[in-house]
């Protein structure tokens, strides 16, 4: 299977130097990765939105290695909530943040953490809208669920990310459920052992259905992350079996991918939040997007191919 070996390139140095300096790399990446400032990711926004669309926004970047790498990728989160306050789109377009950017894993991470992602939250719930919290490898998550948990005291609406090919998560989706807290389920990025994951894509794709009715059922707001058609139809099932009108639940799926099934779901009267990510410190981001999908990958060796 290729996707732990992209998975594996996405930490080596030498494979970023390789990739990022092949002259078809910013076009391929460009179909993911739409602008590298606020200033560019404007249009995207209001094109998006204008579309009927509804969106979550990622600023790449998870190397940070000093505290004030971490103070930046705050402040860069803060920039774009002054733009979408300008723009009037609190309510269309959310935030998603990786806890990582935020120093997690520098010395004092968990609160250095917490204390860089609270005025993100902040800003974001005074302009009518909300952060969620990505999850990154299983070994960050019990400091995520924590600070998910505090920040939701003054907060309520900010959310998290669980991922279906954890052991772990059926029971995290348990609690959360029952918290009526926002909930996105994905199958996952990140290469994880055996002793914590499944390995198999039909365990996967098995636990993401019990995991996504247990929040269908529950008291929160599931948001179903996945472009598999099949899942989709599925989430679609549960909604309606579980007594869930259209708004009480939304689609989420990358910008680059399945466009036209975003466009599709959104007419058909579905929340449907596209996620879109800027910026400059790219490189993890787009391999784990090649290493999710075997089409992405394919596109991209085709695109070096055509242009070598």
């Amino acid at each position: 299977m290729l996707g732990p070996v992209i998975l594996a390139a996405s930490r080596s140095d030498r494979m970023r130097r390789l990739i990022s300096a092949a002259p078809v790399t910013k076009q391929v990446v460009d179909r993911f990765i739409p602008g590298e400032t606020v200033d560019d990711i404007v249009p995207v926004i209001e094109e998006l939105t204008g579309r009927g669309l509804e969106l979550t926004m990622d600023v790449v970047g998870e190397d940070i290695s000093t505290p004030e790498q971490a103070g930046a990728a705050r402040d860069a989160y803060l920039a774009l909530v002054g733009h979408l306050r300008e723009l009037g789109l609190g309510e269309r377009v959310e935030m998603s943040v990786k806890l990582s950017m935020f120093g997690q894993a520098l010395p004092g991470g968990h609160e250095l953490a917490l204390a860089n992602v609270r005025p993100v939250v902040e800003a974001a719930a005074a302009i009518g809208t909300t952060v969620t919290l990505d999850a990154e490898d299983h070994t960050t998550l019990d400091s995520m669920f924590a600070i998910h948990e505090e920040l939701r005291k003054d907060f309520p609406g900010t959310g998290c990310v669980i991922q279906a090919y954890l052991f772990r998560t059926e029971a995290d989706a348990r609690r959360l459920a029952a918290a009526g807290s926002r909930v996105r389920l994905v199958k996952g990025a990140y290469k994880e052992p055996a002793e914590v994951a499944y390995q198999q894509k039909s365990e996967i794709d098995k636990a993401y259905v019990r995991i996504l009715r247990t929040l269908m059922e529950g008291e929160g707001y599931p948001m179903v992350g996945s472009h598999d058609p099949r899942l989709i139809s599925i989430a679609q099932e549960l909604a309606r079996r579980a007594g869930r009108k259209p708004d009480e639940y939304e689609f989420q799926m990358l910008y680059g991918i399945r466009g036209d099934e975003h466009l599709r779901l959104a007419a058909e009267g579905h929340r449907m939040r596209v996620y879109t990510a800027y910026g400059t410190d790219w490189y993890g981001y787009f391999m784990r997007r090649l290493a999710e999908k075997p089409a992405n990958l394919r596109f991209f060796l085709r695109s070096m191919i055509s242009h070598g």
